[in-house]
């Protein structure tokens, strides 16, 4: 896609973003998906640029930014948000983050509470107990460059049957991401999620807060978006009837829910 910009984080890892709609209006950011660009939220943009100038970026990693070697934490995703804010000069934003993107946002929510007006998780976890899991991937793509198997894996979580066995456009789109991910850059990834237990620290999380589950997801599961709504004081908790990428799977249910959480009738 054209119009990303860059810039670079403190520790040089080069960051691609991009940024939609008027420039006068409030700041909504929106974080991928592990293995996904920036464009996984393209079916979101008209609507929400209508109301929000909307920043989205490719996280390390992944898409058009750098790729370092090695572990990647989650204290380091999080920081690569807060100096790409201070780096346009924003001071809060909405923030929407999708699994990957959602577990970045709690971090956000814990550790830089005052960058985030409201925060919303989205199919997303406070912790996963597949470290071994985790490891055999991160071996795994140490050694190969072909990542078939693995956008296999993934599209399998992330869509129900129904798109997935008949042509479909958006699938393929999102096939193709997972195939242009940096292998080390997805292997840096597995291990922040690895490591990521954030399940008694969430309840520091005090910002306005919407948790967004898919009813059917095999990954984030349901029950996990329901800990974190538990945990968070005040949280909202919709549960959508989808799997893991539910802005694409039901996109009018999902923005009609995000909507209703960012802009509340008065």
């Amino acid at each position: 896609m054209e119009n990303r910009l860059f810039f670079t984080t403190g520790d040089g890892c080069r960051i691609a973003f991009r940024l939609d709609g008027p420039a006068d209006k409030p700041v909504l950011m929106l974080s991928n998906s592990i293995a996904t660009a920036l464009e996984m939220w393209d079916m979101q943009i008209a609507s929400l640029a209508n109301h929000f100038r909307v920043l989205r970026y490719d996280m390390r990693g992944h898409g058009q930014s750098a790729a370092p070697a090695g572990a990647y934490s989650l204290d380091r995703l999080g920081r690569d948000v807060v100096e790409l804010l201070d780096a346009l000069d924003i001071r809060r934003v909405d923030f929407c983050g999708l699994s990957l993107g959602g577990m970045v946002g709690q971090w956000l929510g814990i550790h830089a509470a005052d960058r985030i007006d409201r925060l919303i998780l989205c199919n997303t976890s406070p912790y996963l107990e597949t470290a071994e899991q985790f490891d055999a991937m991160i071996r795994g793509l140490a050694d190969t460059d072909d990542m078939s198997d693995m956008a296999d894996m993934f599209i399998g979580n992330w869509f129900p049957p129904a798109m997935r066995e008949t042509p479909n456009a958006v699938v393929d789109g999102f096939r193709n991401m997972v195939l242009a991910t940096s292998p080390q850059g997805l292997a840096g990834n597995f291990a922040a999620v690895r490591d990521m237990d954030l399940r008694r620290t969430v309840a520091l999380v005090d910002r306005p807060t919407l948790v967004i589950a898919g009813q059917y997801d095999t990954v984030t599961l349901a029950s996990h978006s329901e800990e974190i709504a538990a945990t968070i004081p005040g949280a909202e908790l919709v549960v959508l009837p989808a799997v893991h990428i539910t802005n694409v799977e039901l996109p009018d249910a999902f923005m009609a829910s995000v909507m209703a959480f960012l802009r509340p009738a008065t």
